[in-house]
């Protein structure tokens, strides 16, 4: 496979840690990889965001978290990232209750935003390093290994070999996002890397 074709279109640092990804993550053929990075270039806005934005005003946290807040409660949390988070990812996904921190601790981090105490230590022991103790290692050592271990393990590099169909981009983006949110832009970059890479 040459990622030489890839200069220009994702940055070099990327290019340079997709080897150490591809045996070990098994995003090994053409195909799986333009999936892959067609999803990391969405999800970091062009590979430039590895931290998720908590930063919501009170109308955003009604709007995206209408189970975890109310117009009173909005106001009070609206615009506090830190305390937004230990409310949401509270007692779920291996996190302490609120009080714990461990919501603002594993919040999302890396091209596709791994998430929460049990990913973060299955991860740690895939790559034998502790970024349960050292959260920011995925966002500044291992945001491409990070999404392409969350690739593997919910199984998108078999999606991603039922084709190079816009069905397939739509089949791969709702288990990544849970939706469709930036279909559009997924599958124009999804096209410009399987070009690419073909």
């Amino acid at each position: 496979m040459n990622l030489d074709k890839l200069k220009g279109h994702v940055p070099d640092s990327v290019i340079s840690q997709i080897p150490g990804i591809q045996a070990k993550f098994e995003i090994n053929t053409p195909l799986r990889l333009a999936h892959f990075l067609a999803q990391c270039g969405h999800e970091s806005g062009g590979f430039k965001l590895v931290k998720e934005n908590l930063n919501y005003g009170a109308k955003g946290l009604l709007g995206i978290f209408p189970k975890y807040f109310n117009a009173e409660t909005a106001a009070l949390y609206e615009r506090k990232p830190e305390k937004i988070a230990n409310v949401v990812y509270a007692s779920r996904m291996g996190n302490g209750d609120k009080t714990s921190g461990d919501g603002w601790k594993f919040h999302g981090r890396g091209f596709i935003q791994l998430t929460g105490h049990d990913n973060y230590k299955a991860f740690s022991a895939a790559i034998n390093e502790d970024c349960v103790a050292n959260p920011d290692l995925v966002a500044t050592k291992y945001p491409l290994a990070s999404a392409a271990w969350f690739f593997n393990k919910n199984g998108l590099h078999k999606i991603a070999d039922e084709g190079a169909t816009d069905a397939v981009v739509t089949k791969v983006t709702k288990r990544v996002n849970g939706g469709t949110i930036g279909l559009d832009d997924r599958i124009k970059h999804f096209k410009e890397f399987h070009t690419l890479l073909a």
